[in-house]
C-alpha cells in the first residue's frame, strides 16, 4: 500500500481559452474541475497503474467535501483529517502553449489540528510500504512541518518521496531528516543553491555533488522537454525523451512523481525507474485532464525513452 500526503490540496479548476486577454472578458471553450493538489494528483495516477493507495492530507468545508466526493467516484481510498478552515481553489488558464495560474494560498491551520494530523499520520503510516508527500504548506504550519512527518516515516523505516519547493523544501534538506527522493525541477534547484544551473551535465553533475543533498539517496532533476537529470548515490544519469505534443502540461510533476514512487514501491532498476517515471509525465501532458494517463501508449513511449549513464 502506497500512501500519499497532500497538506495542502484544492479544487482545480482548468479554463481552456484560444487566448487570454487582461482587462476583458476572457470565455472558456472548456472548463474542468477535479480534486487537485500535487499529491492528489500522483494519487490518481498510482490508482490508474493499479497500485494499492490511499491519500491522506487535511480537508475542510464544501470544498473539502468535493474533493472526497470526487475520490470516491473513482472509488480511490482516503483518510483525510477534518480542519476547520476551507479548503482552497486554484485556477489554471491555458491558451495556446502556455499557462496562467492563480494559486489560493489555502486556509490557515490549528495547532490542535496539526498535532491531530500528526497522530493520525503515525497509525497510518505502520500499514503502508512507501509515503510520497507532494506540495506546499497551508498557512498555520511550521516550516519544519515536514521534517516531523519524515521522522515519523524513519521511524518506522519507511522510504519517503518528497516533492516540495521553497523555505519547506531547504528546511529538510537542511536537517538531519532526510527523504529517500526529491525530484525538484532546474528553477527549484537553481533557488536551493543560490546561482543558476544550467542545463548541462557538467553543471547539474556538480551541483547534484553538493553537501546539501548529502544522505539522500535519489535527486532526479526535471529538465522539461530536454527530460531529466539524475543521480542515485554516486551514479548520475541523463535521460533523453522524444518529442510529443503537449495538451496539457498541468500534473506532469506530479504523474512523474507517481511513477517514482510506484517503482520504489517494485524496487525496480535505475534505468526502469527513470523510464516510468518520465513516461508518464508525458503521457500526462498528452492528456486534457490534471493527473491522468492514458496507458495504452505507455510502452510505446517507454521504448523511446534513452537513459545514459554519465
Amino acid at each position: 500500500m502506497i500512501l500519499t500526503i497532500t497538506m495542502n490540496p484544492s479544487m482545480d479548476i482548468a479554463y481552456q481559452l484560444d487566448g487570454f486577454c487582461l482587462d476583458t472578458v476572457n470565455r472558456p471553450l472548456e472548463t474542468y474541475k477535479t480534486a487537485g493538489g500535487k499529491g492528489l494528483n500522483v494519487t490518481r495516477v498510482l490508482s490508474q497503474l493499479g497500485e494499492s493507495v490511499i491519500a491522506s492530507g487535511l480537508l475542510g468545508g464544501k470544498i473539502g467535501e468535493f474533493i472526497q466526493e470526487e475520490l470516491d467516484k473513482v472509488t480511490i481510498a482516503h483518510d483525510f483529517y477534518p480542519i476547520s478552515g476551507d479548503t482552497r481553489s486554484c485556477i489554471a488558464m491555458l491558451h495556446g502553449e502556455q499557462q496562467t495560474e492563480i494559486l489560493e494560498k489555502g486556509p490557515t491551520i490549528l495547532k490542535s489540528e496539526a498535532q491531530g494530523f500528526l497522530e493520525k499520520f503515525e497509525e497510518r503510516v505502520q500499514t503502508v510500504s512507501i509515503i510520497s508527500i507532494s506540495g506546499s504548506l497551508p498557512n498555520g504550519l511550521p516550516v519544519n512541518f515536514y521534517e516531523k512527518i519524515i521522522t515519523i516515516c524513519q521511524k518506522y523505516d519507511k522510504p519517503i518521496v518528497l516533492d516540495s519547493s521553497g523555505d519547506s523544501l531547504k528546511s529538510v534538506l537542511t536537517s538531519e531528516q532526510k527523504p529517500t527522493v526529491i525530484k525538484p525541477n532546474r528553477e527549484e534547484l537553481s533557488q536551493l543553491l543560490g546561482r543558476n544551473i544550467t542545463g548541462d551535465i557538467a553543471s547539474l553533475k556538480k551541483a547534484l555533488q553538493e553537501e546539501l543533498f548529502n544522505g539522500i539517496e535519489w535527486v532526479i532533476v526535471s529538465l522539461g522537454a530536454n527530460g531529466a537529470f539524475a543521480r542515485h548515490i554516486d551514479r548520475f544519469y541523463k535521460v533523453s525523451i522524444p518529442k510529443i505534443e503537449v495538451v496539457n502540461p498541468v500534473g506532469s510533476g506530479d504523474s512523474t512523481v507517481a511513477g517514482i514512487t510506484s517503482a520504489l514501491a517494485h524496487a525496480a532498476s535505475d534505468e526502469d525507474l527513470l523510464k516510468k517515471s518520465n513516461v508518464l509525465g508525458m503521457l500526462n501532458a498528452q492528456e486534457k485532464q490534471t493527473g491522468y494517463v492514458n496507458m495504452e501508449n505507455y510502452a510505446a513511449l517507454f521504448e523511446k525513452i534513452k537513459v545514459e549513464e554519465v
